[in-house]
Parts: C-alpha cells; sequence; structure tokens
C-alpha cells in the first residue's frame, strides 16, 4: 500500500463517519519497503491539489520521514525543484507498508496490512 493511498483512507466504523479523528488512519508496527519507480512530472503535480497535506505530514512524520513543510508546495514550485519532486515521488509512490496496522484515532479500531493489502472488512458489531 503506497504512502499516497494513505491520504485517502479513513475508518469504516459507521460511528466514526462524523469524526474528524477518524482521518487520518494512523499507520503502527509498519514495515515498509521502497520501490524504485520512474519518476512521472505530471502526475505527481495534478495528484497534489487532492492530497490533504495535513493529513500526509501527520502519516510522514507517524512513518519516520524527515518533516514536511507546514504549507504544501505550488505547482511552479515543484515543476521548478527538482529536489522536492524527487522527496515527494519518494514518499508517495516508492515507499509502501507491506505489514503492520492501520489505526483509526477515534474508536482505536486497527485494521491489519498484510503483503500490502489492508483489511477494512469489520466485524458485525461495528457495521
Amino acid at each position: 500500500m503506497k504512502v499516497l493511498s494513505l491520504n485517502f483512507l479513513q475508518c469504516a466504523v459507521k460511528t466514526c463517519k462524523t469524526s474528524s479523528d477518524s482521518y487520518p488512519l494512523h499507520p503502527k508496527d509498519a514495515e515498509l519497503v521502497q520501490d524504485e519507480i520512474e519518476l512521472n512530472e505530471d502526475f505527481l503535480v495534478n495528484i497534489m491539489s487532492r492530497v490533504d497535506w495535513t493529513a500526509l505530514c501527520t502519516t510522514a512524520t507517524e512513518l519516520g520521514f524527515p518533516a514536511l513543510p507546514s504549507t504544501p508546495p505550488t505547482t511552479e514550485t515543484l515543476r521548478a525543484d527538482g529536489k522536492t519532486l524527487k522527496d515527494l515521488h519518494s514518499l508517495l509512490l516508492e515507499t509502501q507498508m507491506v505489514e503492520g496496522k492501520l489505526v483509526c484515532g477515534s474508536c482505536g479500531h486497527e485494521y491489519a496490512v498484510r503483503e500490502g493489502i489492508a483489511n477494512f472488512l469489520l466485524p458485525s458489531h461495528l457495521v
């Protein structure tokens, strides 16, 4: 599961739908791997408008990455600054969580991640 995917996931428990603490899910005991993939500048520039920067900063810190700037880079900055573009590419697209758990900040439910796939099936009492 790529770090980019984590930016779009929230708790599936019904009572968490209205809680702001259910997003983002927090990685726990995460085993990360880096897969080198070709840099696609246009994709990265276009996806940045859809990324919740605050959630990404939280996730990056929890995964042990260096702190990100408090504000997201502009399109112009990304296109002009190759280092920032490569750093975000590495974090969002090359870094994968292969094992561990994603934990809801609201209810504490843990979603297991195995072989890079998160299990979002809930027990019947949480649906």
